[in-house]
């Protein structure tokens, strides 16, 4: 999908609409910007944080039942998590 974009004076763009909901895009969201000095294309990104897609993919695990609790693998290690160590 291409749709023409217009520079303002101080050399920002405005990104439509459609395209930010499209890729989710909120105000804030940081962006990366990789040129190819070859052809002169742009191609912006979206960041995103990958503690966000961990944490997604948790959520994930958990709601499919896929999760094994602490203390299943605290007493898989021998670990007593009951025990009062001073």
């Amino acid at each position: 999908m291409t749709t023409p974009l217009k520079v303002d004076s101080k050399g920002r763009i405005s990104i439509p609409k459609q395209y930010r909901e499209k890729i989710g895009l909120e105000p804030g969201d940081a962006l990366f910007l990789e040129i190819d000095e070859g052809t002169g294309t742009l191609q912006i990104r979206k960041a995103i944080n990958p503690f966000d897609i961990l944490a997604l993919d948790a959520i994930r695990q958990y709601e499919a039942g896929e999760t094994i609790p602490l203390r299943d693998i605290a007493r898989e290690a021998g670990i007593d998590l009951d025990d009062e160590q001073q």
